[in-house]
């Protein structure tokens, strides 16, 4: 078994767009972003890239896109374990904006490009695109922006009907907010990007699709908002609707069909993949589409395997019932019984995700700033990092910034001259005690009554539990009596407010645009905690209409230090990640800058060719 720790920081561009949950814890002055590439990663010698190729993770560090690349024999399967199992069908919606719904319907959507594993390579699709998205207009004196992605003639849904701008248009309207007009009864998860769109129309035959924003606004990162990082993970097909009866031009009808869309398994493609059978509970098996008109899938079967119980990793591998993994939830043990097996390869490196402990502002004592203020400055985030990850990871990293990681160029430190997570009880004492809290014995109270108790939920992952407990602990010594609760069901726990104190993770992208409008924007459906600033809405609402991403960064940092101030979130790790699979396949390789990790190319993965 080789075990490789990437004990290096990616270089990624900034910290998520169209950000989705994790267990654990979509959109620059070109259009390009700052130091990235867009490119088509493909060599025109095929042998030159099999030369490069190297197989297994001993690479990944130098290499990370052709880490454990290498020829592939065409047939075969795997069963892949997903550890935790999708709340529905539709990534848009609150309930299924989870990495794991798109990790589950990855392959299915078309989508336009994503993120290589260097973060730095932004690779569009050609399997369905038939050429690079062109922007037409800056927005500059009376004309809007506009820009325009060509499809592949070649390209088409599962049975035939070909994929126009009419799925470019229904996708759009389906993620944006009810007062556009478009859809009533949609619940998109976040619409930033959406909204800001005046019309998609379509010219040849429907191949050529023209996207025009609204007057006055305008898109930095408007290449990527049908891309695999979007709240869909790509194009949302029109024809399914007219089939199953809703007519999507009717807004309460396409409301409808996106109920429909959440509820329902989707039996359609128009990517490399179908869903052939599965449920949300056990598995789903993925096959090739039939009518895929890219590059070929080597496997016949892909099984996504859920295994929400971690102790049962390694058994499933020893047993052969799987054959590799990439969780979202990191878990030292399970890594110790990964190294111990053979034919195994294991990389380790920091992921796409940054766990968090968000309040319910609703709840009428947790209304308070100052009490607030008090209990994130009674937590003691180092002690956390180093309890959950010291032995395991020791180069983990605590986070500073809601928006941007420290390897970015915008990233500013708002956390530490604000003492939240610095676990000073004397300080946060003293917060309490201005502001007329008072100790009754052990127990904090106001004008008498006690503070508390409060519940503080997260998922049921060995980082979480490490965390939670801390924190009950961190707020004992500040009189607040904290309980434990479980929940199995993040997406549902959020949607309906179901906590006082919760610990989950943002998982996304290198984009970070539309980030803090679906943090912090009042009205955002991720905005779980009921947070409202009017100067902090202000702001994230004019980020996505400037003219560069330093403008753009510049308004960011400036909501951030608002909501620090406001302490509604109190950031605490970014999360490392591990990607474990057996020798016999190749093409199976991780990527921190998306949430799909692991999955992000399954359309290449294969049993590795034998000489």
């Amino acid at each position: 078994m080789r075990l490789r720790n990437r004990f290096i920081r990616t270089t990624a561009l900034a910290s998520a767009a169209a950000l989705v949950l994790t267990a654990c814890g979509d959109n620059g002055a070109d259009e390009e972003g700052p130091d990235a590439t867009v490119e088509d990663t493909e060599t025109d010698d095929p042998a030159e890239d099999e030369e490069a190729a190297q197989p297994g993770f001993d690479t990944c560090e130098d290499d990370p896109n052709n880490c454990n690349a290498g020829p592939v024999e065409q047939g075969g399967e795997i069963a892949f374990i997903v550890d935790q199992s999708p709340d529905s069908w539709f990534s848009y919606s609150l309930e299924g904006g989870s990495v794991y719904t798109l990790q589950a319907l990855h392959g299915i959507y078309p989508w336009t490009g994503q993120y290589e594993p260097d973060q730095e390579t932004y690779a569009y699709n050609m399997d369905f695109l038939a050429a690079e998205p062109e922007l037409l207009s800056e927005g500059d004196g009376d004309e809007p922006f506009t820009y325009q992605f060509e499809i592949r003639d070649e390209a088409e849904w599962d049975d035939g009907t070909p994929i126009t701008a009419r799925d470019f248009e229904v996708s759009w309207k389906m993620a944006t907010s009810e007062e556009q007009g478009h859809c009533v009864g949609c619940s998109p998860r976040a619409t930033q990007g959406y909204d800001e769109i005046e019309s998609i129309e379509g010219d040849d035959d429907g191949k050529t699709v023209t996207v025009t924003l609204q007057e006055g606004e305008s898109d930095p990162e408007w290449f990527a908002l049908f891309s695999a990082h979007s709240i869909g993970g790509g194009v949302m097909p029109a024809h399914i609707a007219e089939e199953q009866g809703f007519d999507i031009d009717d807004p309460e009808q396409l409301g409808e069909y996106f109920q429909y869309l959440n509820e329902t398994m989707p039996e359609f493609s128009g990517g490399p993949l179908m869903i052939a059978e599965g449920d949300l509970d056990n598995q789903i098996i993925k096959e090739p589409n039939p009518n895929w008109y890219g590059e070929e899938v080597p496997l016949d079967t892909i099984i996504l395997r859920y295994i929400t119980d971690e102790d049962a990793f390694v058994p499933a591998l020893s047993n052969n019932e799987v054959q590799g993994g990439s969780p979202a939830a990191f878990n030292s043990d399970v890594l110790q019984g990964l190294e111990q097996l053979p034919n195994v390869d294991v990389n380790i490196q920091p992921g796409p995700s940054w766990s968090h402990l968000d309040v319910n502002t609703e709840n009428e004592q947790l209304a308070d700033v100052e009490l607030r203020r008090a209990i994130f400055t009674a937590i003691d985030v180092d002690d956390i990092g180093q309890r959950t990850y010291g032995e395991s990871f020791p180069d983990w990293t605590r986070r500073l910034n809601h928006i941007f990681g420290e390897d970015s160029e915008f990233f500013e430190d708002f956390i530490t001259p604000s003492d939240q997570g610095s676990g000073d009880v004397d300080q946060a004492m003293q917060i309490l005690e201005d502001a007329g809290y008072e100790m009754d014995g052990d127990t904090l109270t106001l004008d008498g009554e006690q503070v508390g108790p409060f519940r503080l939920r997260g998922g049921d992952t060995e980082a979480v539990n490490i965390a939670t407990q801390l924190i009950q602990s961190y707020l004992g010594d500040i009189g607040v009596e904290v309980n434990l609760e479980v929940t199995d069901d993040l997406g549902e726990t959020l949607s309906t407010q179901d906590f006082d104190l919760m610990v989950f993770g943002w998982s996304g992208s290198p984009f970070f645009v539309s980030s803090p409008a679906q943090f912090w924007q009042s009205e955002s459906g991720s905005n779980f905690g009921g947070y409202a600033n009017d100067e902090v809405d202000e702001l994230v609402g004019q980020i996505p209409q400037q003219a560069s991403l330093d403008e753009a960064a510049d308004l960011a940092n400036e909501a951030t230090e608002l909501v620090v101030d406001d302490a509604y979130v109190l950031p605490l790790l970014e999360t490392p990640v591990y990607l474990f699979v057996t020798e016999s396949y190749a093409n199976v390789r991780d990527n921190a800058a998306t949430s799909l990790r692991g999955h992000y190319n399954i359309q290449e993965w294969g049993l590795a060719a034998q000489e």
